[in-house]
């Protein structure tokens, strides 16, 4: 017999009210409270506490191993990084002008190093793309292609079935037709918007342009990937000497292109360059700096302290090669940057007073008699001393 007690009529769903925890409440979804509690970190986003946790905890207590760190702090400062601060400088663009032969860009290639070179109008300034080795092997291809039934009926068939002969290596670039789009960004450009942008279009060079529209340097995407793992070498990379070598004097020989940060790192923190580390980057930038024109080469410039730099190469675009000494004591004279020495400098052979003075010499017309000097003359006066 059915129990009367038992409710036999039909279910009825009620809709009660359920509290519903939103993900910005309690410091934000499972997975931001779960990391926060492992971790023991205070509520905030999750981008500042990835960045302390890599920045406090030791490889071993985060879980992640050193490279992984590394990558992630990259990473993480990738959104801060301009395009400024990655790029190839102007001075290292290695391009090609437009109507260079075929067989002349073949060899630029063979030492360039690179696949792609940009290519330009008159100057660097007027760029029109960028050739990929690619295309040029694609295009010398096609043009030294011959029809296979003719090449079937030589008594030597040709292998591959390509005739290099018959390839115009005189023909100027423009005429080959294989110049490719180049992207345009100016220095102050984000890398990871650059990075973005290279993907979506497909080309993987940019030119640094100013605001004048000059080209101040070149950026590539394998510039970029290496701001996050690190250097990439290839087969054909050769191993770079370290820009800054102790000599065994107890001298510095540094290549101007080296930061101001590894200066000091292997100098020494008594390399102190001041306020100039905020102005540049490069040691050669801080000689510019600290001469107000660009150093000659043979030239002492003073340094931080008592170091002394001696300009070993340079060319009249940029210092190339430096030699960083320790003096014992400062010089008795030192000879100011950007003012004239002492009235009889130490002369070096076949140097005009213009040069000791820190200025360019002035150009000589010798196809014009000399001018006399018509200003009245103060009186000599006789000091016991020839002029030199």
């Amino acid at each position: 017999m059915p129990d009367s007690d038992v409710d036999n009529s039909p279910f009825e769903p009620r809709h009660l009210p359920v509290p519903v925890t939103r993900a910005h409440e309690n410091g934000g979804n499972w997975f931001t409270r779960t990391f926060r509690t492992l971790f023991g970190l205070k509520p905030g986003s999750i981008r500042a506490d990835l960045k302390d946790v890599l920045d406090d905890l030791t490889p071993n207590e985060s879980g992640f191993s050193p490279e992984e760190s590394r990558m992630l702090k990259n990473i993480l400062g990738l959104r801060e990084r301009r395009v400024g601060d990655v790029m190839v400088p102007r001075a290292d663009i290695i391009a090609v002008q437009q109507d260079i032969q075929i067989g002349e860009l073949v060899k630029v290639f063979e030492g360039a190093g690179h696949s792609r070179l940009v290519a330009y109008n008159d100057t660097l300034d007027d760029p029109i793309g960028m050739v990929h080795i690619r295309d040029l092997i694609a295009f010398m291809t096609a043009r030294a292609a011959v029809d296979p039934e003719k090449n079937a009926k030589r008594k030597k068939p040709l292998p591959a079935g390509l005739d290099f002969k018959t390839l115009d290596l005189a023909m100027p670039l423009s005429a080959a037709k294989i110049v490719r789009e180049i992207l345009f960004v100016p220095p102050s450009a984000r890398v990871i918007d650059l990075l973005e942008r290279m993907q979506a279009k497909q080309i993987h060079l940019a030119l640094v342009v100013d605001e004048y529209g000059g080209t101040d340097g070149i950026v590539s995407i394998e510039d970029i990937v290496e701001q996050i793992v690190g250097e990439i070498a290839d087969e054909h990379d050769e191993d770079e000497s370290a820009d800054v070598v102790r000599q065994p004097n107890g001298s510095y020989i540094a290549d101007a292109r080296a930061k101001i940060e590894d200066v000091v790192a292997i100098v020494g923190h008594d390399f102190d360059v001041g306020d100039a580390a905020e102005e540049v980057d490069t040691l050669g930038g801080y000689l510019v700096t600290r001469a107000g024109r660009l150093p000659l080469r043979g030239e002492l410039i003073p340094g931080p302290g008592l170091f002394e730099f001696e300009v070993l190469d340079a060319d009249p675009r940029r210092v190339k090669r430096v030699r960083i000494s320790r003096l014992t004591e400062k010089r008795q004279k030192p000879r100011e940057v950007g003012r004239e020495p002492p009235s009889e400098p130490t002369r070096k052979r076949a140097e005009p007073d213009a040069v000791l003075a820190g200025h360019a010499p002035p150009t000589l017309n010798l196809d014009e008699p000399p001018q006399k000097d018509e200003s009245p003359k103060p009186a000599a006066v006789s000091t016991g001393k020839r002029r030199p």
